[in-house]
């Protein structure tokens, strides 16, 4: 629609001449619960619309000036402007509506018929495929209240909101404030300031648990807070509210001893919703959350962490995004990168999961250490020209990145001068936006540093640098001189340092020393933190030192960098890394070597064998899913193809015996059980998978629950032992929407051309499935097993990709160039056709490109690294 995507510049305009006092929104969603004839979660559709009625008042510096309101919607019924009746076919044009001859003071009213969703996009309607049961729940970010209600959709016109909504008899309706039925209408308290896409409206008959958190402030006042948590009804039997209230409540603990800023939005619900496209999303007062984190089957601790570290994510948010909030997109990281830091940093200090900086080393950096590195990377502070672009930019630097420069400002300015400066941002800035320079202004009052220098490195360029030691060892064989080698490094496809991000940044970091003792344990013996600056730094506190067998730069995590290793240490790791006790320094170690091998500097087979020698020894059950996770993509996309299939072997072999030797019922054994299943190449590994389903044969403390039966079918729907009627069976056992989801993505993985071909038709052709449906779909068709079968689809998607973006909504979008492209025909070829496209392509819209160029990298990566492990063969 011409005008759907807002420029910051148009943005930047309406703020200066619009002011918003109010909003008032009415919704009736009695349509919600119609369904057409044999409506269910395989994409056959129900009522399209429902009625909205907005009435805005707002306030502008110009009268007699024109601006424009935002509004997608199938149809607009009335528009009034100051009492004057508008023509709706004259002032909407599918997006926006025009507002001509303003005056001083306005109000605005429109009676559109908006859509229900199936996208995730706006009011998302799911029927539960297990009851019928009908739900609806928003989701708005960054720019789809406007798919829900008329506005002004830009972070900058904030304003308070009063929700009221009709809904069918029986449900329960929830929304940012208090809410009341009242002769069969739902009203709700009005909110204070808040941005659009944080207003949320939840209904439908979910399964609701209460508690209480209570707390004295200070100044003796009694703080209460009413807490709420939901899910589906079918799910109530897996919903342990309990942990989310244990962690919710322990959360606010932690954010009121450290901001000095009361909770400030009242109650706090928290909705686990269906077929949800984010991990969560932080509308105050109602955080939403995909019901994945209600978990139906046996999980591990990393689970339970994730989830803990989400919740404490979004209610960081309650301060850092939604009290005082980012003036435009480019400041994001204003609200991401300080949830993410916040998320991590009251998990270890609020909760049992004491553990969670591992997990930030391990998991969250890879996240951004790959991000950096892509041809799309940007600065934390980031150019957003328009809404698209602020739609790819919730990524791996506005996270990530953003907040391990975050836990480097903490270093740099210590603790105490980080979070006062948090506090006098909250109460200078309630309810209000700002800029990177408000937050610099609060730290250089509170650090006495001048950030001008430290913003200008980590927030205001791109790219990861480097570090790498070199030891010097003198005749005594101790250390004469240990040094700090800082490089900028390879962008894209470039062997060199990079010409575009050549910035070498200053670093506080530890540097640990580490021999073996005597009983062969690999330990730190010494340690000192300095400064680093420029390419090379020398270490002088660590001269005189005994020689070290592994130097660990950025020791203790303490900077945001890619860690290299001397030879010395390279050939410790290879020989000794089970033996290193120290679980951060470990999981620093395994991060490093995993960017040594997506850098083609470490072969891939050398990586699966680390893992195979030595990740049965891992204690962090984390670090170990994801050392899972990085074998099997070493194995995919960076071993030499001639090498897969012995390595496939070695990787399905290793994991037999680590499961069969793993303790009974322990969380390891879960884990090798899974990445069991998915290493699988083997008859024996495949008639072992249908045993474990049939209970003919068991694992002692291995529990085949339903989540874990879905696992093991769905490498024998991919190798063809597992057909239609096996899956429909399977579906009957589990006939709920996570069985539906499940079934679909084991459907599409079986090894024909006709399925591919119907998959395919499906996601790209047709808009029938939900965004659920259509990530599931995408998941199975693409099975590193099956790349002949594959092979038609280079061509094809190349062909669609333009089309598909224009056509469909930006999230499903999304989803088919990211998750269809051929990486999987990991050839110069489809390099080749990548760079035609692209070639042939300049206009294509900016943010569809930058997905385009981030997966021609990641395939370049691959080539790269699959050259060097054809080079150790």
């Amino acid at each position: 629609m011409p005008g759907e995507n807002l420029t910051r510049d148009e943005a930047r305009e309406r703020a200066a001449l619009l002011s918003v006092d109010g909003y008032e929104v009415s919704l009736d969603l009695r349509t919600a619960t119609g369904a057409s004839a044999g409506e269910g979660g395989d994409g056959a559709e129900g009522p399209h619309t429902f009625r909205s009625v907005t009435t805005v008042r707002f306030r502008c510096t110009e009268p007699g000036a024109s601006s424009f309101a935002d509004l997608i919607a199938p149809a607009v019924t009335a528009v009034s402007l100051n009492g004057r009746d508008l023509d709706p076919g004259e002032v909407f044009d599918g997006s926006r509506l025009l507002l001509e001859d303003l005056a001083a003071d306005n109000e605005l009213i429109v009676d559109a018929q908006c859509a229900y969703s199936r996208t995730g996009e706006g009011m998302h309607r799911f029927v539960d495929p297990e009851d019928g049961e009908v739900y609806l729940y928003t989701q708005y970010e960054p720019a789809d209240a406007r798919r829900v209600y008329a506005n002004f959709e830009q972070p900058d016109l904030k304003a308070p909101y009063r929700f009221e909504v009709r809904a069918p008899e029986g449900w329960t309706v929830w929304s940012n404030g208090v809410g009341e039925l009242t002769d069969g209408v739902w009203r709700f308290a009005e909110t204070k300031p808040i941005s659009t896409y944080i207003t949320c409206v939840v209904a439908g008959p979910y399964h609701y648990v209460t508690d209480t958190y209570e707390r004295e402030l200070p100044d003796g006042t009694k703080l209460e807070i009413p807490l709420g948590a939901m899910c589906r009804k079918a799910l109530a039997p897996h919903f342990d509210a309990d942990d989310v209230f244990l962690v919710t409540k322990q959360g606010l603990d932690f954010f009121h001893d450290h901001v000095d800023y009361p909770y400030p939005f009242g109650k706090y619900d928290q909705a686990f919703v269906p077929e949800y496209n984010l991990g969560a999303m932080e509308n105050p007062g109602l955080v939403t959350f995909r019901e994945e984190f209600i978990f139906r089957g046996k999980v591990t601790q990393a689970s339970y962490e994730g989830r803990a570290n989400v919740i404490l994510h979004e209610m960081a948010h309650m301060w850092f995004g939604d009290l005082v909030t980012m003036e435009w997109w480019d400041d994001l990281w204003l609200k991401e990168s300080f949830a993410d830091f916040m998320g991590a940093f009251s998990l270890v200090g609020a909760t049992r999961f004491t553990d969670g900086w591992i997990t930030f080393a391990n998991r969250r950096k890879a996240w951004a250490y790959r991000a950096d590195q892509l041809p799309s990377t940007h600065p934390v502070t980031a150019d957003i020209r328009d809404l698209q672009d602020a739609k790819l930019n919730f990524d791996g630097i506005t996270y990530a990145k953003g907040a391990s420069v975050l836990k480097q400002l903490v270093a740099y300015v210590g603790q105490d001068a980080f979070l006062e400066g948090a506090r006098r941002y909250f109460k200078r800035h309630a309810y209000g936006n700002t800029r990177l320079g408000d937050l610099l202004s609060v730290l250089e009052e509170t650090s006495g540093r001048d950030m001008t220098a430290w913003s200008r490195a980590w927030l205001q360029t791109a790219g990861v640098n480097s570090l790498t030691p070199q030891v010097l060892l003198g005749a005594d064989g101790r250390v004469e001189e240990l040094a700090v080698v800082q490089e900028a490094a390879a962008v894209s496809d470039q062997p060199t340092p990079s010409a575009e991000h050549p910035e070498l940044r200053p670093h506080r970091v530890a540097v640990g020393l580490y021999r073996r003792t005597s009983d062969g344990a690999l330990e730190r013996y010494a340690r000192a933190e300095t400064d680093v600056d420029g390419a090379r730094t020398v270490v002088a506190e660590l001269a005189g030192a005994e020689a070290p067998e592994l130097v660990l730069v950025n020791d203790d995590d303490l900077t945001y960098c890619k860690i290299r290793f001397d030879e010395t240490s390279l050939a410790t790791l290879r020989e000794h890394l089970g033996a290193l006790t120290d679980p951060l320094a470990r999981a620093l170690c395994w991060s490093a070597l995993w960017n040594l091998t997506r850098d083609a500097l470490l072969p891939a087979r050398e990586f699966v064998d680390l893992v195979l020698r030595f990740g049965g020894r891992e204690s962090d059950i984390g670090v170990l899913q994801m050392l899972h996770a990085w074998a099997e993509s070493a194995l995919v996309h960076y071993a030499a193809p001639a090498w897969r299939e012995t390595g496939g072997r070695l990787l399905a072999e290793g994991a037999r015996r680590e499961l069969e030797a793993a303790e009974p019922g322990s969380e390891p054994q879960l884990a090798w059980a899974r990445f069991f299943a998915r290493s699988a190449v083997a008859p024996g590994d495949f008639q072992l998978l249908q045993e474990l389903l049939s209970g003919t044969v068991t694992v002692e403390g291995l529990d085949v629950d339903q989540e874990l039966r879905w696992v093991f079918l769905e490498p024998l729907a991919a190798h063809g032992f597992a057909d239609e009627k096996a899956l429909a069976e399977e579906l009957a056992r589990d006939d709920t929407a996570s069985g539906k989801r499940h079934q679909v993505r084991c459907l599409a993985a079986r090894p024909s051309a006709e399925i591919k071909a119907r998959g395919w038709a499906r996601v790209v052709e047709s808009d029938e499935l939900s965004n659920a449906l259509v990530e599931a779909t995408i998941a199975g068709f693409a099975q590193p097993s099956q790349r002949e079968l594959l092979a038609p689809y280079a061509e094809k998607y190349f062909a669609v990709i333009e089309r598909v973006w224009e056509e469909r909504s930006i999230q499903i979008a999304m989803h088919v160039v990211r998750g269809l492209f051929p990486e999987l025909l990991d050839s110069p070829e489809t390099l080749d056709a990548t760079d035609a496209w692209l070639a042939a392509h300049e206009d294509a819209p900016p943010a569809l490109r930058r997905l385009v160029l981030e997966a021609r990298d990641d395939l370049a990566r691959a080539l790269r690294g699959q050259a060097c492990d054809a080079a150790t063969g």
